[in-house]
């Protein structure tokens, strides 16, 4: 394997510098398009793949449908959720029912009642126990129980107040945070429901659908790439004597392999570090060899094919 990588290596420094001694003066390489590659966002099944590969899409076509029952689960949830706080913040906006409040007012005046019961009781109480008719215990007894009634009173006199004064700001604060967290998720959850399906992000060229319908594919695996629509760029190799004279936005001629048109090309991209052996292991006559990665934007090649070989020609235009 290593043999095979070493005598790849060395053609492309041969096909870059000319196959002679000295470096060559055409940079070669192949025309290639932007790479939009779609992932998957989660462990599901692929169920549709409605358009084939070498299909030319527009933006928000469907290209793959993963299983999404799991999903619309969990979307149901959320909604359930948002109506629940809802609700709940509506009831404190509302205050209490005036059937709730009556019902409190009732038990206000029963407890009055009582409480006055319960006081006139300790009462007959202490005054037979200053009689000598009545023992200790049956004062003590009369005082609890005034003292019961008295604690009954103040609770149902709270609770009507609760009812009437309506609801206080920090309830309403808390229940209106309830409702906005809820209503974020709901929406986080439509939000991964709408990734089951892998839709087209751009106009562009269906290049590859790497899985078959039926497949459980894995998350973050690659679902479609699509190559593009735009036009195509030159991927070529600088030979090393060029490079230090090459600058972003330098124009060069073009030449694409069986069309007798001539382009030209602007240097948008060149790489800092050379492929395959860095300079400084190499000797002044072996460092002629070294190739730098570029890419050139070539005027009026939108109909140009994607793959096909190119050549830049590095002499100053």
């Amino acid at each position: 394997m290593r043999n095979v990588m070493a005598l790849s290596i060395l053609i492309v420094a041969l096909l870059a510098t000319g196959c002679g001694a000295g470096p060559g003066t055409e940079a070669l390489g192949t025309l290639e398009r932007d790479r939009i590659i779609l992932k998957a966002t989660a462990n599901e099944i692929l169920l549709q793949q409605p358009i084939p590969e070498g299909t030319a899409v527009t933006a928000g076509v469907l290209l793959a449908q993963l299983d999404d029952r799991r999903q619309q689960v969990s979307v149901a949830k959320a909604r359930a959720e948002v109506a629940a706080a809802a609700a709940q913040l509506e009831e404190l906006r509302n205050g209490a029912r005036p059937e709730d409040i009556a019902r409190a007012s009732a038990e206000v005046a029963g407890a009055s009642a009582a409480l006055t019961e319960a006081e006139a009781s300790y009462t007959r109480a202490q005054q037979l126990l200053a009689q000598k008719l009545a023992a200790q215990a049956a004062v003590d007894s009369a005082l609890a129980a005034r003292d019961s009634q008295e604690a009954h009173w103040h609770a149902t006199r709270e609770e009507l107040l609760r009812l009437t004064n309506g609801t206080r700001k920090e309830q309403l604060d808390r229940a209106e945070a309830v409702l906005l967290a809820a209503q974020a998720q709901l929406e986080l959850e439509l939000h991964n429901l709408s990734e089951l399906s892998i839709v087209a992000t751009r106009d562009a060229y269906l290049d590859s659908l790497p899985w078959n319908v039926g497949e459980r594919v894995t998350q973050g695996s690659t679902i479609a790439v699509l190559l593009a629509n735009t036009k195509p760029y030159a991927r070529v190799y600088i030979p090393e004597p060029y490079r230090a004279s090459l600058r972003i936005g330098d124009t060069r001629q073009i030449t694409i392999d069986g069309i007798d048109q001539m382009f030209r090309g602007h240097l948008r991209w060149i790489a800092k570090d050379p492929s395959f052996t860095p300079y400084y292991g190499l000797n002044a006559t072996d460092r002629a060899r070294l190739v730098y990665l570029a890419e050139f934007d070539i005027d009026d090649a939108a109909q140009l094919p994607t793959g096909v070989p190119a050549q830049v020609q590095l002499g100053n235009d």
